[in-house]
């Protein structure tokens, strides 16, 4: 059984005590991943420490040429890394599944490396010159979630060190394999100590986010691990990241040609059986449109195949956790004992933490499939009269990542999509994010942003040289 190692000072390390890694789709172990304990953090962040103060000193020249090499090696070995994230995390090697991720991590090393954040005159009059600059925070703590565990990671680790911090990654708990082997590769373009892991469970996160050397903290999660490393983060007064999930609604405006929006209407709940962030989460329809829709969506979920994402002709796996799948079934057994519409589609396996395709009609704001983030391949289909309803109903709930209209006229939707509580609000799409396009959420989705110009800025602080003339 293979031993996977963390990484400190460029160097693969041993840990005290490892734990088993399986793969959801069948139960097989996929290898043993070590756990980390304090020591381990302390070490981790003191190589970071190290390491930040040399590699901020290096040209922007030289660390944008380092990071597009870093974009080389990702794609070079996507597949490698492809397939540890299917047999690890569960989503299909085909479709928006693993190969796709892997292709979004380099596309999100690419565009850092390609941006500039130059000096800056701010202010300039016969008197005095003032020129704002951005430098780096020192070392951030990267904490990345399982349900893209390399994508995220990605997201936190490269802007970081483009600019010229040092970063301390602790990747999930229960999918540290491929991000492990991933950061591995990485480091071979890096100075050592620019790039460091940890890992474990929730405790280790802790130490990490309240280590005294830590600038930064960039957290995506649940809201309540959130709050906890707000807290934290007091100690060291460390800006903070925060994307801490949603319920994302979207709102088809009446009339609107179903058949033409359904594949995209689909996608944009299903996605990695659902386990995304920014994806549809509640789905709100005009009662004259509502049995369309059911028909349209249903006949899409029928023709798909559920199974281990190792197959090329699987769209559909199972959920990465025995957690999440309890948690999963159990709200759609609720929606079922509430006397809701539940339809369920596919051939599930015996095996694997696999659920069907379920769509969920005949359901209302306040029960629990609506009101509570769902994170798996379940979708309620609210039905609305007026559109001012539909629109106070997505905003009804403290969830504000994203929202999505949809309308054959999309001037008429670009006028209402300002009223929706939302980081972002898509128009004929749902979850389609950029790297040069800032990505955060509102209300208790998070603060912060990332990608792009604005998502450099947030790992930097600004520095104001002034002179007098």
């Amino acid at each position: 059984m293979q031993t996977y190692r963390n990484i400190v000072d460029g160097t693969l390390v041993e840990s005290a005590s490892s734990y088993e890694i399986f793969n959801p789709a069948n139960g097989q172990s996929l290898g043993l991943a070590p756990e980390s304990n304090e020591q381990g953090v302390d070490k981790a962040v003191q190589s970071a420490v190290l390491a930040q103060k040399k590699w901020a000193q290096r040209s922007d020249h030289e660390r944008r040429d380092i990071t597009r090499k870093i974009a080389q090696i990702l794609q070079d070995n996507s597949e490698y890394l492809a397939e540890l994230i299917t047999r690890e995390q569960g989503k299909p090697l085909s479709g928006p599944g693993s190969r796709f991720e892997m292709q979004a991590c380099v596309g999100w090393t690419q565009v850092p490396a390609s941006l500039e954040l130059p000096p800056e005159v701010v202010y300039e009059d016969n008197e005095r010159k003032d020129t704002l600059h951005r430098v780096p925070l020192g070392v951030v703590a990267a904490i990345a979630p399982w349900n893209w565990p390399l994508m995220i990671a990605i997201w936190q680790i490269i802007p970081a060190i483009r600019m010229g911090n040092a970063v301390v990654l602790k990747p999930s708990e229960y999918t540290p394999i491929a991000t492990l082997e991933m950061v591995r590769l990485i480091n071979q373009a890096l100075p050592a100590g620019v790039l460091n892991t940890v890992t474990g469970d929730g405790s280790i996160g802790s130490k990490l986010t309240r280590h005294p050397d830590i600038n930064k903290i960039m957290f995506t999660g649940s809201e309540a691990t959130g709050r906890r490393i707000i807290e934290a983060s007091a100690r060291n007064l460390s800006p903070i990241t925060l994307e801490l999930g949603g319920n994302d609604a979207a709102v088809v405006m009446p009339g609107t040609n179903i058949k033409k929006i359904a594949n995209d209407l689909f996608w944009g709940a299903f996605l990695n059986m659902g386990q995304t962030c920014a994806c549809i989460k509640r789905l709100y329809v005009h009662e004259d449109d509502y049995e369309t829709v059911m028909t349209e969506l249903s006949a899409i979920a029928s023709q798909i195949k559920i199974g281990d994402g190792m197959d090329e002709s699987v769209l559909i796996g199972p959920l990465q956790n025995k957690m999440q799948f309890e948690k999963v079934r159990e709200l759609v057994a609720d929606a079922k004992t509430g006397g809701c519409d539940v339809r369920e589609f596919g051939e599930v396996p015996t095996q694997g933490y696999f659920l069907p395709i379920t769509l969920v009609g005949d359901i209302k704001d306040g029960q629990r499939l609506v009101d509570k983030e769902q994170f798996g391949p379940a979708l309620p289909i609210i039905r609305y009269r007026e559109l001012e309803d539909a629109i106070g109903s997505a905003n009804g709930l403290e969830a504000g990542l994203g929202a999505s209209l949809w309308s054959d006229n999309p001037a008429d939707a670009s006028e209402l999509a300002i009223q929706l509580e939302a980081g972002t609000v898509w128009i004929n799409q749902h979850g389609a994010i950029h790297p040069m396009v800032p990505f955060g959420g509102n209300k208790a989705s998070g603060y912060g942003v990332e990608f792009g110009i604005e998502g450099l800025k947030a790992v930097t602080q600004c520095r104001v040289v002034s002179i007098k003339k």
